[in-house]
């Protein structure tokens, strides 16, 4: 039986980030001298995962930038980040056009996240019977993983270094499944977005207490001195508190991913787009790519260079520490 179709979505605004700071040194502008590195980057990124995992369709989620939903929830949320820097700012408020202006699915949901974008094309991708995998550096996707959907997480190193996240992988890194994962992050915290967790609790023992319970909730019902067994007694008074569980209640509403956003219909996101339109559209903006877009636009791949063999054979010593793969979860 043939595969069933594969949808690649990917997190606009996460590998936005990275593409800025990875070339940050080089400073590409435009002919009119607007930055243009990290909206390249993002394209390169699109590309290259394009190339490796060849899916049917392409959709690119970014967050809205004019409000926020989980903002006005609890004004906390991301409040501590410091402004962004003028020239990434601009390049954020451009990229959502470019990538429509190549051709590419875009979705900007009103008031949510790129994060909610992954979540409603992987529920729409399960309805309509496809796979999916989700291109992210945030580790909140990993509470999406099921049979019909992974994460390819993006970390240092870029998508060489990116690793397939599937729910055995996830189960062997944290001790749990995916559907335990969101209980996992609101008892660690985040403080990325300015969610404080449970005191005392990090993901090992986040981990060690829910493969040991289930759930949260079941930890409460089990009692003090059980989970005390589990996690020792530092963190099991912290978790026996009224404020640990109003700190578990409003993390797991703010972490929670909508899944029902309303998302174009997968056959309008198929590749190939035209050749000629990316091209155009990224000129205009002074981004000059050709044979790296092939995969996005039904072109012949380019030939494979020859690898190089390695100057100096790696010692014992390097063969013995985590590989870039294992590494590149954290």
């Amino acid at each position: 039986m043939a595969s069933p179709p594969l949808l690649l979505v990917l997190d606009g605004n996460s590998l936005l980030h990275r593409a800025y700071h990875a070339a940050a040194t080089g400073k590409l502008l435009d002919s009119d001298d607007r930055p243009v590195w990290a909206l390249k980057g993002l394209v390169g990124y699109v590309a290259r995962a394009t190339a490796k995992l060849r899916p049917d369709a392409v959709v690119v989620g970014f967050d809205c930038g004019e409000h926020s939903t989980r903002q006005a929830d609890y004004p906390p949320y991301k409040a501590h980040r410091p402004e962004k820097a003028g020239d990434l700012a601009e390049q954020i408020t451009a990229a959502p056009d470019l990538v429509k202006a190549t051709g590419l699915c875009t979705v900007v949901p009103r008031g949510y996240e790129a994060d909610d974008v992954l979540a409603s094309a992987a529920s729409e991708a399960k309805r309509a019977g496809w796979r999916s995998v989700l291109v992210t550096s945030d580790r909140d996707a990993f509470a999406l993983i099921d049979e019909h959907t992974a994460v390819m997480r993006v970390r240092n190193g870029g998508l060489d270094e990116a690793v397939m996240v599937t729910p055995a992988m996830l189960q062997e890194l944290y001790g749990v499944a995916p559907a335990q994962y969101r209980d996992l992050a609101a008892l660690r915290g985040d403080p990325s977005d300015n969610l404080p967790g449970v005191r005392g609790f990090g993901t090992i023992l986040a981990g060690r207490l829910l493969g040991a319970f289930g759930t949260v909730e079941a930890a409460w019902e089990a009692g003090f001195d059980d989970v005390r067994a589990v996690v020792g007694d530092v963190a099991a008074k912290s978790l026996d508190t009224d404020e640990a569980r109003v700190r578990v209640e409003l993390n797991r509403r703010l972490m929670r991913m909508r899944s029902d956003l309303e998302i174009p219909e997968l056959d309008s996101a198929r590749l190939p787009v035209s050749y000629g339109t990316m091209r155009q559209a990224l000129a205009a903006r002074g981004i000059i790519l050709g044979p790296s877009l092939w995969a996005l636009t039904g072109r012949t791949p380019p030939p494979e260079p020859d690898p190089e063999p390695p100057k100096y054979p790696r010692s014992v010593k390097a063969r013995r520490e985590p590989s870039p793969d294992q590494l590149a979860l954290f």
